[in-house]
């Protein structure tokens, strides 16, 4: 394609500022949902001067693509998310009728399928016991990190979720709290006497850190700010790093909602209620992205075939009988 017919590196991101603020004030974007926004944009345009690149065209997206997967490793969901970013700044760019802005081939893009179903990232019960026991409850910082990861296992809240609560949130009395999840839609949660008793010892706690009186966040910083996602979730790596719960992925704060989800599914709980505690739109993203059996459960399954359970009556009844051990080849 001819660069007269393409949008420049310069025209593209000059209304970037603008595309927030119609993020926000238009769709009430949430502060998670802008921040990502900006973190994409910001990573396209640092791909775009590192590679030299004064026009967006084909090429260049599908050469991002190969940066994210190979260089990045990003996964499948991560690059569509990207992707998906761009597309939503084209189309507002579409609005502002920014010269060639119907040549932004973002839409020709191709959705990745793989990586999206095959990142079994629950922990098991017992895993997730240990990483519980291993928390101490010996000082304010403790008390409110042990609060902090029981939201998130015990409501399968996101780190973002956490990060925006206040003490409004919660109602002790009714024994609710309410969540603002993505697009700002709010949810009321029930809280169990378990949950209740440690959200109590939290609060009782707060008035140890600074600004606790004129700061309405649930969770204080040591420096009397909101609790950051980034601390929350640095705390967590420290902590999963002094265990060995030898799993095949990286065990984030992101793994105890998925845990939650697996957990609930497991003890046969209806996926419309799983889907309605996770806030999610669609019980097929709770079922795509969230569910996942234990081994237990697949073993279990496995167990009730009908040529399983034909085998073993034949097992038990002495019709077949198995070596205790083989001779050795000559």
């Amino acid at each position: 394609m001819n660069n007269t017919q393409s949008v420049s590196k310069e025209h593209f991101f000059n209304h970037l500022e603008d595309f927030i603020d119609y993020r926000k004030t238009i769709y009430e974007a949430s502060d998670q949902t802008i921040k990502s926004n900006r973190i994409d944009i910001a990573l396209f345009k640092d791909f775009l001067d590192m590679k030299d690149y004064s026009f967006i065209d084909g090429h260049a997206v599908m050469d991002f693509q190969y940066y994210l997967k190979q260089q990045r490793l990003n996964c499948g969901s991560s690059i569509n998310r990207k992707i998906f970013t761009l597309r939503s700044y084209s189309k507002y760019l579409n609005l502002e009728q920014v010269p060639n802005v119907k040549t932004l081939p973002f839409y020709d893009v191709l959705k990745c399928r793989q990586g999206y179903r095959t990142r079994a990232n629950a922990l098991s019960q017992e895993q997730v016991k240990t990483i519980f026991e291993s928390l101490d409850r010996d000082s304010c910082l403790s008390v409110r990190d042990y609060a902090v990861y029981a939201l998130m296992y015990k409501l399968g809240l996101r780190v973002g979720e956490v990060h925006q609560l206040n003490l409004e949130n919660i109602d002790f009395d009714s024994r609710k709290i309410t969540v603002l999840g993505k697009g700002n839609k709010r949810r009321s949660l029930h809280l169990d006497h378990e949950m209740t008793v440690i959200l109590t010892q939290c609060i009782a706690v707060r008035k140890h850190f600074l600004n606790y009186d004129i700061n309405n966040a649930l969770f204080i910083s040591k420096k009397g700010n909101r609790l950051a996602i980034r601390t929350m979730e640095d705390n967590f790596k420290k902590i999963i790093e002094t265990l060995k719960l030898n799993v095949p992925f990286n065990v984030t704060c992101h793994s105890l909602r998925h845990s939650f989800a697996s957990h609930l599914n497991d003890e046969e709980v209806d996926i419309l209620v799983i889907q309605d505690l996770l806030g999610h739109a669609t019980p097929r993203t709770t079922s795509d992205y969230y569910i996942h059996p234990s081994e237990k459960k697949v073993r279990q399954a496995l167990e009730k075939l009908p040529g399983v359970i034909y085998m073993n009556q034949l097992v038990q009844s002495g019709l077949i009988k198995f070596q205790s051990r083989c001779n050795k080849r000559e």
